[in-house]
């Protein structure tokens, strides 16, 4: 392709842009609260038409198996890859392109600004590497606490009446992250069932009769050595799409708890509590202490 008509591109994308301005700010990111949202005009500005563009089509077109189970697009990590790569724009912005770019190249890469299959795996192992119970159970799995070292939540953070159990730590860090969050976010404070947990400390045991039961056995959902062993993990109901249960791993669910502005306040603010997301799974957060 000559110069002039990669300059005629480029300002064909641009206009493109500019045309769907009203469009994309819907889809500018929720950092910690609605009020820090990017204007749209700071998403689209910069030199990274193209990649965006790219961008635009991938998040909800491309066909790949990150979870070793088909998937389309890549809308349901958006939140996270946006927090990582340190942008609050949507994935079909110019200045998203330009901060993958500098992540991809921070981290060997290459910096097209263009997500790919390769930036995610990188990605991937970044957040995984975060996850103590992940680099544990590389040598083997976890022995779990005893029942002394395991305490109950109250009522009010159980969902459903179901009795959890986690270790003191994590248990401290998950009241204090829940109530920062009533207090942030309109919609948790709202409806008293977002933010309570449904799973926490899992038997070994009870894991591994479910898992056989399912004949689901080291699979994407259940694990045989599952980090709800260690009384550190829990599951936070974080509402549902109709018809599904707040666990349930299809991709509309996941995708319609993503894109609530509790999970987008946790992507932002959980670290501070000292929990992590599995990317998988919008409900499963690991506490690190």
């Amino acid at each position: 392709m000559t110069s002039a008509a990669i300059a005629s591109l480029l300002s064909k994308t641009r206009a493109a842009f500019g045309f769907l301005g009203g469009v994309l700010a819907a889809a500018v990111w929720l950092g910690a609260a609605p009020a820090q949202a990017a204007p749209p005009a700071a998403c689209l500005a910069g030199q990274m038409a193209m990649a965006a563009g790219a961008n635009a089509v991938s998040v909800n077109g491309l066909a790949w198996a990150p979870f070793r189970r088909p998937e389309t697009g890549w809308a349901t990590y958006e939140p996270l890859i946006a927090h990582e790569i340190g942008t609050n724009c949507a994935a079909g912005t110019p200045v998203f392109a330009g901060a993958l770019a500098r992540w991809q190249k921070a981290h060997g890469l290459g910096g097209a600004g263009v997500f790919d299959e390769a930036t995610f795996e990188r990605l991937k192992a970044v957040w995984q590497s975060r996850r103590p119970f992940v680099t544990a159970s590389r040598h083997a799995c976890p022995a779990p606490p005893t029942p002394g070292e395991l305490a109950q939540a109250d009522a009010r953070a159980s969902y459903g009446g179901k009795t959890i159990l986690l270790v003191p730590g994590a248990l401290a860090a998950y009241r204090q992250m829940a109530a920062a969050a009533r207090r942030e976010v309109p919609e948790a404070r709202r409806d008293g069932r977002l933010l309570t947990i449904f799973s926490g400390f899992r038997s070994p045991a009870a894991d591994d009769a479910r898992c056989a039961l399912e004949l689901n056995c080291q699979g994407v959902v259940r694990a045989t050595c599952s980090a709800h062993r260690t009384g550190k993990a829990l599951d936070l109901f974080l509402g549902a799409a109709p018809g599904y249960g707040p666990d349930s791993s299809a991709d509309p669910n996941r995708l319609f708890m993503v894109r609530s502005a509790t999970y987008r306040w946790l992507v932002a603010n959980a670290a501070r509590f000292g929990f992590v997301n599995y990317a998988f799974e919008p409900w499963h957060w690991e506490w690190t202490g």
